[in-house]
């Protein structure tokens, strides 16, 4: 496809003919209200949100949440602390708390009168049996711990009184209260955290705090949430108090992309979750919201399988780099909204740094690189070095609808320099299995909340993620890793962090495109005060529908 055709992808202003399975009973209609109290907040009302589906399962304690899960989790539980999308902390169930002994040991304060949905409080002793889950996970019931814990140097959590929580690690962990604000950590009664994986599995059996509950569901259809009358500790950030406002949440499965941005367009439902970029300032124009949050985490790129062939090559890792255009990524297949990557974390992270000259585009240094480490160009223009074409797989991030495009354009950019790409095109269930098979190259989209969570990912230490298939091969990356997780003062951990992100951009260990925008929503006029928090999920705690 050429970027003429790229740039065709655009949407078209009042469809209406959609198919009669996505025909949604829903509240209010793309016209904006004209009411006199538009914008005073009132209660009442009911919301369908239109979602690609949920097909990984609703355990919790999963190394990663998916976005889709993630969306209906955040209405359905709180978390102990709030992070906005400048990485500020701030209090939620936990209204206070101490750091001592060089980030050794914490404190949490809990707020009173907080409760699960089924009347048992969030007291103590149900933080400490959450904080165990995340940490420990069970394995004998086949339960993971929360990847991004900080789990390596965790000694114990206890209750100290109802109200009163004392956790110990073994080394600093700087990130610890960040992490708490993390989507994976989750509070949910400890009825629910002692069920077996099967039955954790049963989104009736997951018993959060939050603002929504589960009022009924039908796997792979549609989810309904009712607001929790007695609710009344959302954090202070989003300056609302009491139970939502909103009666119910819908979310309806629909997978098709513009038959969800199509039912909102013609008024049959209120949200729909990543619409195509091209369509962004189209729908704006007719007057709809798109939310494009930036998260706080990994920005849009490709982890690199150093083990795999042609990526074992230095070289071809660099000339990959380099010959990645990605102002012509943004100018085809993004939109204003998406800014350039600087280094392979996203530049809302305060620890991020401007590394971009060791990956900027260049038309003639990937030719040379290839040319010197001895890929020379074949009789079909691809390079051949030892009888091997120079060529690997590449899977576009299902995740991310929008990165189908922009891989078809990245593999048209690396054949002018000789690198054939080979497009594999799977949907959410299939890319884990993308992921296991350690591809050349691998698309990433993860946040995270703390910068020192990154040594968890990067190298086999201490059951790392292992992201580029180095285990602890590389001294310089484990030394890295291990100082940016222990260090004991953040001035340190920032310096570290910088030299960490020029080492693996350096090493073409990591190919950044650009800043990531995960999550995109399209908004009916009708709906106000959404909200979004660090990781770029929407609060429909605070949301209202204009009458």
């Amino acid at each position: 496809m050429n970027t003429t055709e790229f740039r065709r992808r655009v949407f078209l202003a009042g469809i209406t003919a959609i198919t009669g399975s996505a025909v949604l009973t829903a509240c209010g209609g793309p016209a904006a209200s004209t009411s006199s109290d538009a914008g005073t907040p009132v209660d009442g009302g009911n919301i369908t949100f239109l979602i690609q589906g949920y097909d990984t399962g609703w355990v919790s304690s999963k190394t990663s949440i998916s976005s889709y899960e993630g969306n209906l989790w955040g209405q359905i539980t709180d978390k102990l602390v709030y992070v906005d999308d400048k990485g500020q902390l701030s209090p939620w169930v936990a209204e206070s708390w101490e750091e001592l002994n060089g980030a050794k040991d914490f404190v949490l304060h809990l707020k009173d009168g907080v409760t699960f949905s089924d009347g048992t409080p969030l007291d103590a002793a149900a933080v400490v049996a959450n904080l165990n889950a995340w940490a420990k996970g069970a394995p004998d019931r086949g339960i993971s711990k929360v990847g991004l814990f900080p789990s390596s140097n965790f000694v114990s959590a206890e209750a100290a009184d109802a109200k009163t929580v004392k956790v110990s690690f073994s080394s600093p962990a700087l990130g610890f209260i960040a992490t708490l604000a993390y989507h994976g950590c989750i509070l949910l009664s400890p009825k629910t955290l002692a069920l077996p994986l099967d039955a954790q599995a049963d989104l009736a059996q997951e018993i959060g705090s939050g603002p929504f509950v589960l009022k009924s569901w039908k796997q792979g259809d549609s989810y309904v949430l009712e607001k929790r009358k007695d609710y009344n500790w959302g954090p202070a950030a989003l300056s609302h108090t009491g139970p939502a406002r909103l009666d119910t949440i819908t979310y309806k499965v629909i997978k098709d992309t513009s038959v969800r941005t199509s039912t909102v367009a013609s008024g049959q439902a209120e949200v729909a979750f990543n619409v195509e970029p091209q369509e962004i300032e189209s729908l704006k124009a007719q007057g709809f919201t798109v939310g494009t949050p930036k998260y706080l985490g990994f920005v849009d790129g490709f982890q690199v399988n150093t083990q795999a062939f042609p990526t074992n090559d230095p070289s071809v890792r660099q000339a990959i780099q380099h010959g990645i255009d990605r102002e012509e990524i943004r100018a085809t297949v993004y939109t204003a909204d998406w800014d350039a990557a600087t280094t392979f974390i996203q530049g809302n992270v305060p620890e991020a740094g401007d590394y971009s000259s060791a990956f900027a585009f260049d038309a003639d240094k990937p030719r040379k690189l290839l040319d010197d480490a001895g890929w020379k160009p074949g009789p079909d223009g691809f390079r051949v070095k030892d009888g091997k074409v120079l060529e690997f797989p590449l899977t576009p991030n299902p995740y991310v609808p929008s990165t189908k495009a922009e891989d078809e354009l990245i593999a048209q950019q690396l054949e002018r320099i000789g690198i054939k790409v080979n497009l594999k095109v799977v949907d959410v269930a299939g890319y884990s299995a993308i992921q296991a098979s350690r591809p050349p190259l691998f698309q990433t989209s993860r946040s995270f909340v703390d910068v020192g969570t990154v040594a968890g990912v990067l190298t086999s230490q201490n059951n790392g993620e292992n992201w580029f298939n180095l285990g602890t091969g590389d001294q310089k990356l484990n030394d890295l890793s291990t100082a940016i997780a222990s260090a004991s003062d953040r001035a340190s951990r920032e310096k570290i962090a910088g030299e960490l992100q020029q080492y693996v951009l350096e090493q073409g260990y990591f190919i950044p495109l650009n800043q990531l925008v995960q999550r995109l929503y399209l908004i009916s006029p009708t709906v106000k005060g959404v909200q979004y928090n660090g990781l770029a999920y929407a609060n429909f705690y605070t949301a209202w529908l204009a009458k």
